[in-house]
């Protein structure tokens, strides 16, 4: 049986990378990073055009402090976004996102030399990134909560097909060191469950700037269950050479 993860509140020790050297790994220590993206990053972390958007239900799993859901609403039949951050009021959660952004900016201004910075430019402006996602979630969190759905992989508080398009944005193949390859299997399995069309997963790096070594054996589960999977390429880099994102087309 794979536990539900509560992957903004699991107690974990420090990353042990073993041969790999501090420099060389973005380090998050004790629990899962509480950061957002912004609408644009999602676009281009998912390759998403507009048609893919108006007019359709989609699912940000898991949601975290970003803007996606907030601005997608605009064009969307519906949005929701699932993660356990979600419940506790606005003000509750604002000291927390703050906290978690100064820590993130931190970290990236000491390994700089890790990332590309052809999307951001420098870490001030990456910061201002994650600020103005972590502004818009706490504005429309505020006025809209129906959007925000406390709940968490791989039993997600969602019904069958649901939704037509699931997002998975820097959850899945990131923590690799604390969530094992069959939370992977049921969290992906579930998402497939959930969307009608498809589910796509960014980026397939973990913390350790590699590819994450569950992606092929994962893809290879979920095509014996009957899904289509495939790895496409997207517009987006930060990680580098993480530029590609896993595509599930669920069998119905």
């Amino acid at each position: 049986m794979v536990p539900k993860i509560l992957y903004n509140n699991v107690q974990t020790s420090t990353i042990d990378y073993n041969n790999v050297e501090k420099k060389k790994a973005f380090e998050v220590e004790a629990d899962f990073l509480t950061i957002g993206r912004t609408f644009a990053e999602y676009r281009r972390m998912f390759d998403l055009t507009a048609e893919e958007i108006g007019g359709r239900e989609l699912l940000d799993c898991g949601g975290g402090a970003g803007a996606f859901t907030a601005t997608a609403a605009e064009l969307a039949e519906r949005v929701v976004a699932v993660d356990p951050l979600y419940g506790p009021p606005p003000d509750a959660l604002e000291p927390r996102l703050d906290e978690a952004i100064e820590y993130d900016v931190a970290q990236l201004r000491e390994k700089r030399d890790l990332f590309v910075w052809d999307c951001y430019g420098d870490v001030e402006t990456r910061g201002r990134y994650l600020r103005a996602a972590a502004e818009r979630f706490l504005a429309d969190y505020a006025t809209h909560p129906e959007r925000y759905v406390a709940g968490a992989l791989p039993d997600l508080p969602l019904g069958a097909d649901s939704v037509d398009l699931a997002l998975a944005a820097n959850l899945l193949f990131v923590y690799d060191d604390r969530l094992d390859r069959e939370f992977h299997e049921a969290a992906l399995c579930d998402l497939a469950r959930v969307a009608r069309e498809a589910v796509r997963v960014f980026p397939l790096h973990s913390l350790d700037r590699t590819r994450s070594t569950y992606v092929d054996p994962v893809a290879d589960a979920l095509r014996a269950a009957g899904h289509a999977v495939e790895c496409r390429e997207v517009p987006y880099e930060f990680q580098p050479g993480a530029t590609e994102m896993l595509v599930v087309e669920p069998v119905r």
